[in-house]
């Protein structure tokens, strides 16, 4: 990848020398080039503004051929090729005449190169302008030191480390490329027109569903027209992958995942590469740490990179003002006994209403003042408005308290924790959407007995003497636990096929409006 040779020593008059009056205009070019961003500014003035790319050596021709190559397959990683505008690099490197060009040049590469570096290390998109519940800022490193690794290491090692070094990532790469492949060799055909198929069924659609089936790589290819067991246990395989009844059954909600097609899984997958780009870490998620997908409906304790302890959880209700959020944070401690602490917009949209008809209603409730004390219910509360209410509500601990008997605290401005509940029955549902916000645990004793099994030997005895006391009872964690409030319609498992979820808040839709507005597209089939 050759530059026009603009640069060239030679005699002037004066005693000058071409060499240094090249230097100062491409120096000038370069510093007046530099005001937005102070990392890349920074990395010049460090350098004596010393070209990076646009010297005749061959570590800088290494570059320049590196870079090129990465922007040219950045959709590999969901990423628009069109962004990073290849073709307008290269035709600026081959028309560069003179030294200010050459500083233009300069400064134009390593923009293309920071704007991919941090697209593919830490997000393409700003979530949190995309959809409200979204609390997580794309990972950014600093400008300056993305600068320094490609000038003193390896680029082409440089720019494959750019993206998440994380197994989720890798195999989501690779369910993308077998997606593509898919749609570019027709999909995995015809949808099945049918309610309802079980064991026992024959028939054109048994076939349909037994084709499809084998297409998605559940089921090996055979010339039966039976529902049989072989097909019964790919639709069980396909249910579990999906967060469907594991019935071998494939009646509505089956049928309608099924018919899916491997467009509409492509774009979660690609979704999901650019949801694991902005959990690039620094520091990398935590050795232990606690994972909650929301769309799977489970909270995980990872350590080590294997899951050690997983539970079932319910989650914010689809309604816009009850979602539970994404976002991270650290969890410092437990409480046993905990008092529920109603927050303000349950108290005046729900309870108060109740209170205005009957100051006697929710009477398992505390009402107290600013003060603490306990409010007379016999003055009634028809006189106040959701705006003028000026009292607490606390329910104390106990067997129906609606915390349960723990909670699970990593304070944050959200107001949202991990908790117990007394209703049990909701964890029987396959789509658990119920609470206003938090996450409520399906086992959170023993939720409670692996975190305390680090700083305990007797977890259980602990944990069940303070339960004894029916007093609130904190209990810090010896070892702060990073928890992670995530949301994947598409992940991985170490071994097996990759899962898939229903985007139940809408988020994942918003989020491919948004990347295909910045340019990604789905590979189109082949003609």
């Amino acid at each position: 990848m050759a530059l026009a040779a603009g640069w060239m020593t030679a005699a002037v008059p004066g005693g000058a020398s071409a060499q240094t009056l090249a230097l100062t205009a491409y120096k000038q070019a370069v510093a007046e080039s530099l005001s937005e961003d102070e990392g890349l500014a920074a990395f010049y003035r460090a350098r004596g503004f010393e070209p990076l790319w646009t010297s005749a050596d061959a570590k800088a021709t290494e570059r320049r051929a590196a870079l090129i190559e990465a922007l040219s397959q950045a959709d590999l990683h969901g990423l628009p090729v069109q962004r990073y505008d290849v073709d307008g690099l290269m035709t600026e490197l081959r028309t560069v005449r003179g030294d200010r060009a050459r500083g233009l040049a300069e400064v134009a590469l390593s923009r293309a190169y920071l704007q991919f570096a941090h697209d593919l290390n830490g997000g393409l998109l700003d979530g949190r302008r995309v959809d409200s519940g979204i609390k997580r800022a794309p990972q950014r490193l600093s400008s300056q030191l993305l600068l320094e690794r490609l000038a003193s290491e390896e680029p082409r090692a440089v720019l494959r480390g750019l993206a998440p070094q994380s197994p989720e990532y890798a195999r989501l790469m690779r369910e993308k490329l077998m997606l593509e492949h898919s749609i570019a060799h027709g999909g995995w055909g015809p949808a099945i027109r049918t309610g309802k198929l079980e064991p026992g069924q024959s028939g054109a659609p048994v076939v349909a569903l037994r084709d499809r089936l084998v297409a998605m790589g559940y089921l090996a290819p055979s010339l039966s027209a039976s529902y049989d067991e072989p097909l019964r246990a790919a639709v069980t395989a396909f249910q579990e992958d999906h967060g469907l009844e594991t019935d071998g059954v494939a009646g509505a909600s089956t049928l309608s995942s099924i018919n899916i097609g491997p467009e509409e899984r492509l774009k979660s997958v690609i979704v999901a590469m650019e949801r694991e780009r902005w959990m690039n870490l620094p520091d990398g998620l935590g050795k232990r740490h606690i994972l909650v997908n929301l769309t799977d409906f489970h909270a995980r304790i990872i350590d080590d990179g294997k899951v050690s302890f997983e539970t079932r959880s319910v989650i914010g209700h689809q309604d816009p003002d009850r979602r539970t959020p994404e976002f991270s944070d650290v969890m410092e401690f437990m409480v046993i006994n905990p008092s529920w602490y109603v927050p303000r917009s349950i108290i005046v949209n729900e309870y108060l209403p109740l209170l205005r008809r009957n100051p006697g209603a929710v009477g398992h409730l505390e009402i107290t003042d600013s003060r603490g004390r306990r409010v007379n219910r016999g003055r009634g509360f028809s006189q106040y408005t959701a705006a003028s209410f000026p009292f607490a509500m606390r329910q104390p601990p106990g067997p129906r308290n609606a915390l349960g008997q723990v909670k699970f605290m990593f304070p944050n401005k959200y107001n949202i924790y991990l908790h117990d509940t007394p209703s049990k029955s909701l964890f029987d549902h396959t789509r658990r959407t119920y609470s206003h916000g938090c996450v409520r645990l399906g086992d959170p004793k023993d939720f409670a007995y692996a975190l305390l099994a680090r700083q305990t030997d007797d977890p259980v005895g602990f944990f069940q003497a303070r339960l004894r006391t029916g007093s609130e009872s904190r209990v810090n964690l010896d070892d702060p636990v990073p928890v992670h409030l995530i949301y994947r319609t598409a992940f991985t498992q170490a071994k097996g096929k990759v899962n898939y979820r229903d985007d139940m808040y809408g988020r994942d839709a918003k989020l491919w409006n948004a990347l295909s507005a910045a340019g990604v597209a789905l590979a189109a089939p082949q003609s």
